[in-house]
């Protein structure tokens, strides 16, 4: 029987930040590492993870806070709670923290981090599931198959990856010991763009064309359980319209967007919010309302009154700061993490989110 959540749980799944010792760091390519956490004992519980989520990682950096979303690459193992974490870090071009991982991060730093989040995850079970991914999107992948596999002997699961070049390749050593491992169940396919391979598909861009065919010759597409697409935007949009092309039906698609594109990113021109608009939250059982200022979010305005309100990227990417809109309306400049079928439910991005009437009431523990 599950426990009933405790004051400490609830802080846990939003903004509550606790510093762990970081106990390795592990060059993957020229531009990424592979960070590890250790986890104490009277934090793994508060560290236990689905495959597929991610950690908010903070630090302080020219005066200001800086906050960035890194998957969790490892398998969910422990029925305990995780005695170590493991997170996938490439680097950014500007980048300040993956700058500092890859340049400074060493082993005995300590870190601030948040309790795991986010909704792209697989529970394992029986059944067959696709991942396609593209560059650093093979990270949160990576600890779902690798939970998969070990934990349920009906599942198999096909990966379609693809890279710039071999050597620009993350986590290439720990996706070839799946190979090895499950050869009977574990499908792998790759694609790189920028290089030929000496055996397999030519080099080459994996777009919507390309996908749809290896699709359709790899896989039997009505048997499929679940598709998990993980990576730059132009990718997953790619790959979300090749199936929606193939009558996969949207609910077993699932997405995760690492990098947006720059069209795509251009959020439109802001109206002017209501005169003496305001809103009111609920977070971890208590609740305020506060004024919100012209051309602020929902999130910033809570901010100004909750510091502990969640938020990690502030990009409409993360979905850190996801909450349920009781009342009122709002309107969201941009939204690259929700699905469809949250939004109908009324879930907005707090960062994203302006008002559109002069009250609004959000709910960040729904």
């Amino acid at each position: 029987m599950a426990r009933p959540a405790t004051e400490m749980d609830r802080s846990a799944r939003h903004g509550a930040f606790h510093p762990l010792r970081v106990a390795a760091v592990d060059r993957l390519t020229d531009d990424s590492v592979a960070v590890t956490f250790a986890v104490p004992p009277e934090l793994r519980e508060t560290y236990r993870f689905t495959p597929g989520q991610h950690l908010a990682l903070r630090r302080a950096g020219g005066g200001a806070e800086i906050r960035r979303t890194y998957s969790i690459c490892g398998p969910a193992q422990d029925r305990d709670g995780p005695q170590t974490l493991r997170v996938g870090v490439r680097l950014v071009e500007g980048g300040e923290f993956s700058t500092f991982a890859l340049k400074e991060l060493a082993v005995g730093h300590i870190v601030d981090v948040m309790a795991p989040a986010g909704r792209f995850v697989l529970e394992p079970g029986p059944g067959r599931y696709v991942g396609v991914v593209g560059g650093s999107g093979i990270t949160p992948v990576l600890s779902i198959v690798s939970t998969l596999l070990a934990r349920e002997p009906e599942a198999r699961f096909c990966l379609i990856r693809s890279d710039r070049t071999v050597a620009s390749t993350m986590f290439l050593e720990e996706v070839a010991d799946l190979k090895d491992r499950y050869p009977d169940r574990f499908q792998l396919v790759s694609v790189l763009s920028r290089e030929e391979q000496q055996a397999g598909l030519p080099s080459g861009r994996l777009d919507q064309e390309r996908l749809t065919g290896l699709i359709r010759t790899l896989l039997p597409i009505e048997a499929v359980d679940g598709w998990y697409l993980c990576g730059p935007y132009g990718l997953v949009q790619g790959a979300e319209r090749a199936l929606h092309a193939l009558g996969v039906p949207r609910k077993r698609v699932h997405q995760e967007i690492f990098h947006v594109d720059e069209g795509a990113s251009a959020a439109p021109a802001r109206a002017a919010a209501p005169s003496h608009a305001a809103v009111t939250a609920t977070l971890d059982g208590r609740s305020g309302s506060w004024p919100v200022q012209d051309g602020e979010s929902l999130l910033e305005a809570v901010l100004r009154n909750r510091a502990d309100a969640p938020y990690a990227c502030k990009g409409g990417v993360c979905g850190t700061c996801r909450a349920f809109l009781v009342s009122g309306e709002v309107r969201m400049d941009r939204n690259f993490a929700l699905e469809a079928e949250e939004v109908e439910a009324g879930y907005v991005l707090a960062c994203q989110s302006h008002p559109a009437t002069e009250q609004v009431e959000l709910d960040f523990d729904r």
